[in-house]
């Protein structure tokens, strides 16, 4: 299996913490589509054959376009991939209700169940809350679209002010209930904690907010202050406030406490589902499975390589018109898929299999993991079952440096 994910690289404005490549000008929109649908085309053979069972549109923003839109995009793809059979076969949206339903396994006491199984059908856009109107939802049942992921960041105006959001608390709620409405119940929402200008309590009320809404998947992410972001140059110039690595493990703390007391599973560090509810596409990426990346600065990966388009959109157009694609790739080494391996895996509630270190990697390998592992299971940073190993509580607030201290250099 594999799945696909679509750049879309439009917003309506840059956000002061965002690093991903988009841009607030849409002169650009139908090159873009043209680009894209030449590049479709030209990457047909990249998965060799494997059939796609997920399809992702980020960004930016997919939904400045219109349904149709994205729609035929899709349909694209559905003629010049090898898409899953029942894709290809109409235009029609397939009965794809049954992905939702559809879970890995729990970690067992004995360490098994360190796979994912059991993976479905699963074609995801990522919406912001302005966007999601009466009409736009109307529009969707006419697309193969069956989970949504809404840029909520916050219920709060004034963090989304100085976030430089352009919804409101209002719309982010509203948005939630009319895709509710139109019976559509796979839904996640995005929330940033540690945001310096909100007091702890507003962390609280964000997530109450969002457990009240019904929506089986939260993905919350710590504010992180990126290179050559407005947030960056605001901090540097005391305009803001700075980020506080105190605040951000205390609100991680609380995210933690909430959403197991509200019948969640962290089953990635900062994604959290209703059992079930997992998000699917991106279970892929932590498991290792291909997928294929459409759009200027999307990734792709196909079990041996990684390549990653030009982060330049006039630069991709021009590229793809030439009839030469821009990109870089590289063979990965095995250091590099032992390390990418052991910092994906430790980071899910399947945790990192020794055994799959061993056959994988060798013993040698299994032998440094094993040693490097012993301190931090002392520190009750990592606990081992039976043969898995899986961070704690404790070890959750550290997992970056735990992976990079087990990582082959």
């Amino acid at each position: 299996m594999a799945g696909i994910y679509i750049h879309i690289p439009f917003c309506r404005r840059k956000c002061h913490y965002c690093n991903f490549f988009s841009l607030a000008s849409r002169k650009l929109k139908e090159p873009f589509l043209a680009a894209l649908k030449h590049e479709i085309a030209e990457t047909r053979d990249y998965l060799s054959g494997e059939p796609v069972h997920t399809i992702y549109f980020g960004g930016g923003t997919p939904s400045v376009y219109e349904p149709q839109v994205l729609q035929e995009i899709m349909e694209w793809a559905a003629t010049t991939s090898p898409l899953d059979p029942e894709w290809s076969k109409t235009t029609s949206p397939p009965d794809l209700s049954w992905a939702a339903t559809t879970s890995p396994p729990d970690p067992s006491p004995e360490g098994e169940g360190s796979e994912v199984s059991g993976i479905g059908r699963e074609i995801t856009i990522e919406l912001n809350p302005e966007d999601v109107t009466e009409a736009y939802v109307a529009a969707l049942k006419s697309t193969w679209f069956n989970r949504f992921s809404l840029g909520v960041q916050s219920f709060s105006d004034n963090d989304l002010v100085s976030l430089n959001r352009s919804h409101s608390a209002m719309q982010a709620v509203r948005a939630v209930k009319l895709l509710q409405g139109a019976g559509y119940d796979n839904i996640s929402i995005d929330l940033i904690y540690g945001i310096p200008s909100s007091p702890p309590a507003r962390w609280l009320e964000n997530l109450d907010t969002a457990f009240s809404l019904g929506v089986p998947h939260i993905s919350a992410y710590a504010l992180t202050v990126e290179p050559k972001t407005p947030l960056a140059w605001m901090i540097s110039h005391q305009k803001s406030a700075p980020v506080s690595d105190e605040m951000q493990v205390n609100q991680f703390s609380v995210l933690m406490e909430q959403t197991k007391k509200n019948g969640f599973l962290q089953y990635e560090i900062s994604n959290f589902c209703k059992p079930g509810r997992h998000a699917v596409h991106n279970t892929s990426y932590w498991n290792g499975i291909p997928y294929l990346g459409l759009g200027p600065s999307a990734h792709s990966f196909n079990g041996t390589s990684r390549r990653w388009n030009i982060a330049n959109l006039s630069h991709y157009i021009d590229g793809m018109q030439k009839g030469v694609p821009r990109f870089e790739e590289e063979l990965l080494s095995p250091a590099q898929k032992y390390n990418e391996y052991v910092m994906t895996s430790l980071r899910t509630m399947w945790g990192c299999s020794g055994d799959k270190v061993r056959s994988d990697f060798g013993f040698a390998a299994y032998k440094m993991f094993r040693q490097a592992a012993l301190p931090m299971i002392s520190k009750e940073l990592l606990v081992e079952t039976s043969g898995v190993y899986f961070l704690t509580e404790e070890g959750k607030l550290f997992a970056d440096q735990v992976a990079s201290d087990l990582f082959m250099v």
